[in-house]
Parts: structure tokens; C-alpha cells; sequence
């Protein structure tokens, strides 16, 4: 009995690490210069943009999410001209990998960013389970080999 519910347990934590695959949410936001909530370092998480004017974490069907950085470059004299505008695109690059690069966007040179993932065009994204689930599922599996191995 006590073996099942560890077993059970095990199944739920690693579970966990792939409800990233189900459900796909973008933040949309666009900050120019000083103003709005949009520019970089954003500090907010899923339930913090619920409070935020300006700021959504909206569903995305294509499951790519985008960065874009217009203006800010070498050569701008100060940062009103540059726009940090995060949202969900139909589609990510042809190889499906995460990348960023300078690239033309409605006919301006921009930094552009792709990413696969739930919300991750924000501060930080996870290409692999978060530590604290490891670090979780690790002494549980140890202890249900010791169980049948023991």
C-alpha cells in the first residue's frame, strides 16, 4: 500500500514537469522608454499581471511566444526611442529552436526573441524541469528502488 502511494506520488510530481505542454500563455505588453510596466527587468509572474495595467498573460495557440526590442541601439541618444513589446507570434522559427537576433519587424530593424514555452517571454523560462521538482523526485525514487530492490 505504501509503495502505490509513493509510486502515486512520483507520477504526480512528474506530471507536473510537463504541464508546460498543455497549456501555452504569452505575455502581451508594450512599454516605450521610462513608461509602462512591459520594459526590461520585468518582475512579474503569472498571478502578479492580473494587478498590472497594461500587462496580460494571454493564451497562444502557436505556443511561441515573442520578445522585440526596437530602438535602444548604439546609436539612439537616449531611450525614448526604445520599445520592449512582448506577445505571442503565429509561429516560431522553421527549426523550432529558442533564439534571438536582430531581424526586420513591420519594416524596422528590431531584436527579436522566440521562445516555446508557458510565459516564457518573460523574466526567466525553464528549458528543463524547475530544482525544486527534482530535488523532490529524486529521494522519492531512491526510496521506491530501495523498496523493490531491497
Amino acid at each position: 500500500m505504501q509503495s502505490t502511494s509513493l509510486f502515486l506520488a512520483v507520477i504526480f510530481l512528474l506530471s507536473l514537469t510537463q504541464i508546460d505542454g498543455l497549456l501555452r500563455r504569452c505575455y502581451q505588453c508594450r512599454s516605450r522608454g521610462e513608461l509602462g510596466s512591459c520594459k526590461d527587468p520585468f518582475s512579474f509572474n503569472a498571478t502578479d499581471v492580473e494587478q498590472e495595467p497594461g500587462v496580460a498573460a494571454v493564451p497562444c495557440a502557436s505556443g511561441w511566444c515573442g520578445k522585440v526590442i526596437e530602438g535602444g541601439g548604439t546609436y539612439a541618444i537616449d531611450d525614448y526611442d526604445l520599445a520592449i513589446q512582448r506577445m505571442c507570434v503565429q509561429r516560431g522559427p522553421d527549426d523550432n529552436m529558442d533564439r534571438c537576433a536582430d531581424t526586420i519587424y513591420n519594416y524596422k530593424k528590431v531584436y527579436m526573441c522566440f521562445c516555446q514555452g508557458d510565459l516564457c517571454n518573460g523574466a526567466r523560462s525553464w528549458s528543463s524541469p524547475p530544482p525544486t521538482i527534482l530535488i523532490l523526485i529524486l529521494p522519492l525514487l531512491a526510496g521506491m528502488l530501495r523498496r523493490i530492490w531491497g
